[in-house]
């Protein structure tokens, strides 16, 4: 099997599923939520042009079961009205069925054996029942280390025992059959970006639509909005002509020994992030 990318467009992403996904199969998705933007923004550093990644998660296709609908395993933080889930656990596929939640999708196949599938599910289900947590710490470890590849082919430094989050979830999967997606870089460090851009021959099945205000927050080189560049200016102005309000409660500022008190660095982390512009927050 050679590489190769077929893009898909003008159908539903239900449709996408329904006609890609196998078992044995892995998925990918960018969403559009606060954590899936963190996600893919971090993940630029992955990317030569230093572009938005595509991807926010990763997924494993279990395939069809008597109810007639598509299961994946994933190790995903899932909040609903009154049940969180966090860790490996099974779902239907229909989740990813909203486009504008999920207005990317992507489906891997990498020419599985039967035996190979079989090892893949049974591993991920072993997860399942042993649950398996999903690791924010080590979802940070692994995003603090994109701007230093050197440090990838090394273990989490914020690795957690029974804790995995997604796409570090799929990678020890697949390393259970003595395949390893992401070469040279380890299990914990692994980002839905290295699985997308694996360099293992597959076939890659792509839906892609424009993220909602992607195209506000990408700043190649100095292009960067003039809004910004205004905000940028004015703190500059106001830095240097007022202290730090963190300062404010300083003991070497205010020349006293006392120590600050808690609802005053609360009042001056307020101030401080009050003036930033919501892009700048995220």
């Amino acid at each position: 099997m050679e590489q190769q990318t077929i893009t898909v467009t003008g159908i539903t992403n239900r449709e996408f599923i329904e006609r890609y996904a196998q078992p044995g199969r892995v998925g990918l998705c960018g969403g559009t939520t606060k954590i899936d933007s963190a996600i893919r923004l971090a993940q630029r550093h992955l990317r030569a042009e230093r572009r938005w990644s595509d991807w926010s998660h990763a997924f494993l296709f279990e395939g069809k079961r008597l109810d007639g609908q598509h299961w994946v395993l994933e190790s995903d933080l899932q909040i609903l009205r009154k049940n969180i889930q966090l860790g490996v656990q099974e779902n239907r596929a229909d989740k990813y069925f909203d486009e504008k939640m999920f207005p990317t999708l992507a489906v891997l196949d990498f020419g599985l054996s039967e035996t190979q599938v079989a090892t893949l599910l049974r591993e991920g289900l072993e997860l399942v029942a042993n649950r398996e947590r999903y690791s924010l710490r080590e979802l940070i470890g692994t995003l603090l280390v994109l701007k230093k590849p050197e440090l990838r082919a090394k273990e989490n430094r914020l690795a957690q025992e029974r804790s995995i989050y997604c796409s570090a979830f799929v990678k020890k999967l697949f390393h259970k059959t003595g395949i390893d997606l992401v070469p040279g870089v380890a299990g914990k460090n692994t980002a839905p970006e290295d699985i997308a851009n694996s360099p293992l021959p597959h076939v890659k099945y792509l839906l892609l639509r424009e993220m909602p205000g992607e195209k506000s927050r990408r700043w190649p080189g100095k292009s960067k909005p003039a809004s910004m560049r205004r905000w940028k200016k004015s703190r500059a102005v106001e830095k240097a002509s007022s202290p730090n309000p963190l300062q404010v409660f300083s003991p070497r500022a205010s020349g006293s020994s006392a120590t600050p008190g808690l609802p005053q660095l609360r009042a001056a982390g307020r101030g401080f992030f009050a003036g930033l512009p919501s892009a700048a927050r995220r």
